[in-house]
């Protein structure tokens, strides 16, 4: 039988549907960031501008993260050496999950190799040891997420995103059974924030523990950067808080923290932990700098969403269609696959912009966008430079364009508060 006419024809729907993913060959600039080398199969290159990257706060360059990965490597080599039974526990992984308990106001933390598998390790070891468990799950939640709930054996009920009289609905319906709220801080794709606060008080009303997605909000929001629940006043009302380093903080690798008891649990239980070789002490290390440096940097945050106002204001202002939110997260909204697609290979091919199209099933049919995630070191004169190019894509394309004119007519004369960004962000 010949097998591969099967992959070649999935392959071929994709492709049909414009769904097809095409990755771009990158090779960032620590000094420069957010400029990047785009290098072609043909060997060439040309430099680019990113405007998608999730290392929110530009730590994946801070000098401070990248001293103390290269001195840990120096010290102690590249790899974690086994599984964190099997040698693999290095001492700067151990500080790193003291430092993120200590973030989070939990009695404990335990690090994973990425926020996707803590996410799947967490959730379904949990439910797995609550008897006659049933996980209510936001409806948005992230896929990660969804395995975790999918994983696990407890029976499921999905609520309406951000809909707490349908949570509580189901709370109602699951009685005195354990139950376990499943949900996100801060929902990457539209960037709508949670009630966490009214969520807590449903969940503590009816006897439900709280598992909370903080990954798009960890490094970015509160006094220290332990995200929303830090900022609303939350995190002792949140049994478990799970994150990732690989964004606001620059890294690599996901966590969770809580009960010392839930996170030994986990520890105990969950092959997809026990069984996954350590994170190297290299990338823990820069990792462990990273929280330590915006525990004490509330500047680089309250830049980081001076900056992601200004675009959103400069690109209301020129009429793009930028969906509405509290955060941080840019989508506009483009609602076709093709020209989403399209609208992303002209500002590259033209602009030298790079944002990625963000189609099905990330985002649902009809919903297809650019998300652009502005970071401290996007200066106002890139934020120019975006418009600018968006503007020309969306009239070579024929996009419509927004027509709400109270945005257009409050955001034109944006000031600049710091003059040298780049400065202000080291």
């Amino acid at each position: 039988m010949g097998y591969r006419r099967f992959f070649e024809a999935s392959i071929g729907q994709l492709r049909n549907e414009r769904r097809y993913r095409v990755f771009a060959n990158l090779e960032r600039s620590a000094s420069e960031f957010p400029r990047a080398t785009w290098r072609f199969e043909n060997g060439g290159e040309r430099q680019v501008t990113i405007w998608c990257s999730n290392d929110y706060l530009g730590m994946g360059r801070h000098p401070d993260s990248i001293a103390a990965m290269q001195e840990t490597a120096a010290r102690m080599g590249v790899g974690a050496g086994g599984t964190r039974n099997i040698s693999g526990t290095n001492h700067p992984l151990v500080q790193l999950e003291a430092e993120l308990a200590d973030l989070h106001g939990k009695e404990a933390a335990l690090v994973f190799t990425s926020g996707w598998v803590s996410n799947l390790a967490a959730i379904s070891t949990i439910a797995d040891l609550l008897p006659d468990c049933v996980i209510l799950s936001d409806a948005l939640n992230h896929n990660s997420m969804i395995e975790g709930v999918r994983r696990s054996k407890a029976e499921k009920q999905v609520w309406r995103h951000n809909d707490l009289a349908h949570l509580e609905e189901l709370l109602i319906a699951a009685g005195d059974r354990p139950k376990l709220v499943v949900f996100e801080s801060l929902y990457s794709m539209d960037g709508d924030i949670a009630d966490v606060n009214a969520i807590a008080d449903l969940a503590k009303k009816y006897g439900a523990m709280t598992y909370i997605d903080e990954v798009h909000a960890v490094g970015m929001y509160g006094p220290r950067g332990a995200g929303v629940c830090e900022r609303d006043g939350a995190m002792d009302r949140i049994d478990v808080i799970e994150g990732t380093l690989a964004k606001g903080f620059g890294a690599l690798g996901g966590y969770i923290a809580g009960d010392a008891a839930v996170i030994d649990a986990v520890r105990s239980y969950a092959p997809s932990f026990i069984f996954t070789t350590a994170l190297p002490p290299p990338v823990a290390a820069a990792a462990c700098q990273a929280v330590r440096t915006l525990k004490a940097r509330p500047d680089l945050r309250e830049l980081h969403q001076r900056q992601a106002r200004t675009t959103k204001h400069a690109l209301e202002a020129a009429g793009l269609p930028v969906l509405d939110n509290p955060s941080h997260i840019v989508p506009v909204m483009v609602r076709d696959a093709d020209l989403c697609k399209k609208a992303s290979d002209l500002l590259m091919d033209r602009y030298g912009i790079y944002i990625q199209p963000i189609n099905y099933p990330t985002v649902p049919r009809g919903e297809e966008r650019l998300r652009i995630t502005p970071t401290p070191l996007h200066t106002d004169a890139h934020i120019a430079e975006l418009v600018e190019a968006l503007v020309d894509v969306w009239n070579t394309l024929g996009l419509p364009f927004s027509t709400d004119e109270k945005a257009i007519a409050e955001t034109k004369d944006a000031k600049c508060v710091y003059p040298d960004l780049k400065k202000a962000a080291e």
